[in-house]
């Protein structure tokens, strides 16, 4: 019994350092099968396990040696090495030829020390790590699309081009941007000017000379003397000498001017998906086509924003955008004498930045500073001192214009309905009866409710969304 005993040790251990898989593999377990049952074996690939037969075997044979190979210790001892991802049928008959049992083996590529490497790496990400085949399946939930990258591309590393992807981001994915544009326009412009006529020739024929500033228009004289006309800030100074008939009109003016502009854009989009958004209108413009036809497009203006969010990790957000807030400007147009055709007044930016929940970037800003002056004069005259004054003109005007766009981005999930609020839920329209017969308007409306909370806000807060 000891003799037995220590020669099947000596020819297991001859059979892992002179076999032929010996600098290969080493076997990982040892496995029983009985007789008159069919038995899987899991195989790694590359890897070998021992196999003991409860019944002594006399014959041996494998279905596809490609995918696993053996080689036999004992009757009763076996070694399988897997060669190939799949599945073959191991049979074992006695010395009578009768069938003891068929054993079913799977090979399977080694994914344990990828499922290390992978817990190492993404450690909160519940990932769950499959076999099909000769691939690597991978399914569960990460948190973002960042980190499904970063497993795939583990993944490729131990089964290139065999990686299948069931997994989900369950993480927030949806982005709520929201873009402000706020423009400030201040002009100045003072002007004093002097304008000087002469009539010597008859008090009657209105004939006369006259000597002004170089950039207003001269004023006529007649026998009622020189007018001031419409202008603003014009006063008008009338003397005779004999037949001669002297007028000076001057004119001061200053003129001040304020305008603001803001827009504030805003959309939600997912994660990858372009999202775009105008508030405004589209102008008809003609275009020249062949045969001397006229075709019409139409160029869209107002408030608009397109935009691409993508959510790397976490709250760090990824914004690909475009925004722009456009007008017409009638001042600028060309007229082509069959029609006429506007321009636009445009301001916009496109850019790519990053940024996490909540946070906010200035993207654009102009600082524009504008400013022109002149002074004309009657050559001579206007160079004489103190008197020159009446012969000179001088036109000041300066103007500033600042500009600048600001970006905010949220991370946001969906709400109830009846959590949200319309500027429209705090009217009430008024019944015909109160209308016409009471004389009542439309009044505040007082809904109940988390939307009634929202509701009841001054309209000169913020008003319009309810984000968490």
């Amino acid at each position: 019994m000891k003799y037995a005993g220590f020669l099947k040790a000596a020819l297991f251990g001859l059979a892992i350092v002179f076999g032929p898989f010996a600098n290969t593999v080493q076997a990982e377990n040892l496995q029983i099968v009985r007789k008159g049952a069919s038995r899987d074996l899991s195989v790694t690939l590359n890897r070998a396990i021992v196999v003991e037969s409860d019944t002594p075997f006399a014959e041996l044979s494998v279905a596809n040696p490609g995918i696993a190979d053996f080689s036999t210790l004992s009757d009763r001892t076996i070694y399988i090495l897997g060669k190939a991802p799949g599945r073959t049928t191991m049979t074992l008959l006695d010395e009578t030829g009768r069938l003891i049992t068929n054993v079913e083996i799977h090979v399977s590529t080694d994914v344990s020390e990828f499922k290390e490497r992978l817990n190492q790496i993404l450690p909160n990400e519940k990932i769950e790590v499959r076999t099909a085949n000769d691939g690597i399946v991978l399914s569960g939930s990460v948190s973002s699309a960042t980190r499904m990258d970063r497993a795939l591309a583990l993944a490729e590393r131990y089964a290139p081009e065999r990686v299948s992807n069931l997994m989900v981001v369950s993480g927030k994915q949806q982005v709520m941007l929201k873009v402000r544009f706020a423009e400030m326009q201040r002009s100045v412009s003072k002007q004093l000017s002097t304008s000087l006529a002469i009539d010597a020739l008859s008090p009657v024929s209105g004939n006369g000379a006259a000597l002004a500033g170089s950039n207003l228009p001269s004023t006529g004289v007649n026998a009622g003397g020189v007018a001031a006309g419409n202008n603003a800030g014009a006063a008008f100074f009338g003397f005779d000498i004999g037949s001669v008939e002297i007028g000076i009109l001057m004119q001061a003016l200053e003129q001040k001017g304020v305008v603001r502009t803001l827009a504030e854009p805003n959309l939600t989009a997912l994660s990858g998906q372009e999202a775009t958004f105008l508030a405004g209108g589209e102008y008809p413009i003609p275009v020249a086509q062949d045969n001397d036809t006229t075709s019409i497009e139409f160029k869209p203006f107002g408030v608009e924003l397109n935009f691409i969010p993508r959510v790397v990790d976490e709250d760090i957000i990824n914004l690909e955008l475009a925004a722009a807030v456009s007008s017409i400007d009638t001042t600028n147009g060309i007229n082509t004498g069959t029609f006429t055709v506007d321009a636009f007044r445009r301001r916009d930016t496109s850019t790519t930045v990053a940024l996490r929940d909540g946070e906010s970037f200035a993207i654009a800003g102009l600082l524009q500073d504008d400013f022109r002056d002149s002074n004309g004069q009657v050559p001579w005259l206007g160079d004489v001192p103190v008197l020159g004054a009446l012969f000179r003109s001088a036109d000041y005007a300066r103007a500033q214009t600042e500009l600048v766009i600001i970006v905010s981005a949220h991370l946001v999930t969906p709400t109830r309905g009846e959590a949200l609020a319309l500027p429209t839920d705090r009217v009430k329209l008024p019944s015909e009866a109160d209308l016409f017969l009471n004389g009542r308007v439309a009044k505040q409306n007082r809904p109940t409710g988390t939307a009634g909370e929202v509701a009841r806000q001054d309209f000169t807060g913020s008003y319009g969304y309810v984000m968490d």
